[in-house]
């Protein structure tokens, strides 16, 4: 359940309206590095989190992703209100805005609408954690580029809170990562099994080794349904 506090999570307070930087800066709400990519992507994760600190995180950062997408269409509208046919044509704001006016709709800056085909819900703990890792990087990577580009403090400024989230988001799923591989089964060979599928699997754990050869697990279910082959490997880091 969620309390809902009607205020910005940053100040937006533009005052001079520029189109040609919202033709691009709307990438930061429905492009495929975006925020509204970021809510969906981890709230829809932390339902097959096996372990509940995972899924706190996934949640909290999921939320504050969403409070972001206000952020992200605040600066939008911002950039856009009361403009002028001139100032649409001049800066090439037309083609949006013969589509949508000057309405908030989810787009890359290259057009593309938002789609969530550009995220993924694995169901695997390491795969997912993996993705929100790589996925906060992109995003700051995204705000590093806006950033070169704008010159204007008024969207400098919740630009730059927006990036300094995305480390600290990075932070929070690198704690969940060494939370899932501190509980695995195994922890040299931490991504054997999917904790949250293969409940009733168990691997012998071979310290410091790896097996060349395919080895069964052990201690699986009596139907041995979800018993698997793989190898023994070192644990990475």
């Amino acid at each position: 359940m969620w309390i809902y506090q009607k205020s910005l999570e940053f100040p937006v307070k533009i005052k001079n309206p520029n189109p040609a930087i919202a033709k691009f800066i709307i990438s930061i709400l429905g492009g495929s590095d975006g925020e509204l990519s970021a809510s969906t992507r981890y709230l829809s994760q932390r339902f097959g989190m096996p372990y509940r600190e995972v899924t706190g995180i996934l949640t909290d950062v999921g939320t504050e992703e969403l409070a972001h997408v206000e952020i992200c269409s605040t600066i939008l509208y911002q950039l856009t209100r009361n403009l002028t046919p001139e100032q649409i044509k001049q800066s090439g704001f037309d083609t949006y805005f013969v589509d949508h006016t000057a309405g908030i709709y989810p787009q890359s800056a290259s057009g593309m609408p938002f789609s969530v085909g550009a995220l993924q819900s694995k169901g695997d703990i390491i795969t997912d954690l993996n993705e929100d890792l790589a996925a906060e990087q992109k995003a700051r990577t995204t705000y590093d580029n806006i950033l070169r580009l704008v010159d204007d403090p008024d969207v400098r400024e919740p630009i730059k809170f927006l990036r300094a989230r995305e480390i600290v988001h990075y932070q929070r799923f690198s704690e969940a990562l060494g939370i899932a591989t501190e509980r695995a089964q195994c922890k040299n060979n931490f991504y054997i099994t999917n904790p949250s599928f293969d409940k009733n699997c168990k691997v012998s754990c071979q310290q410091d080794s790896c097996v060349k050869t395919p080895q069964p697990r052990q201690n699986c279910d009596d139907q041995k349904k979800n018993c698997y082959y793989s190898y023994e490997v070192k644990r990475p880091f």
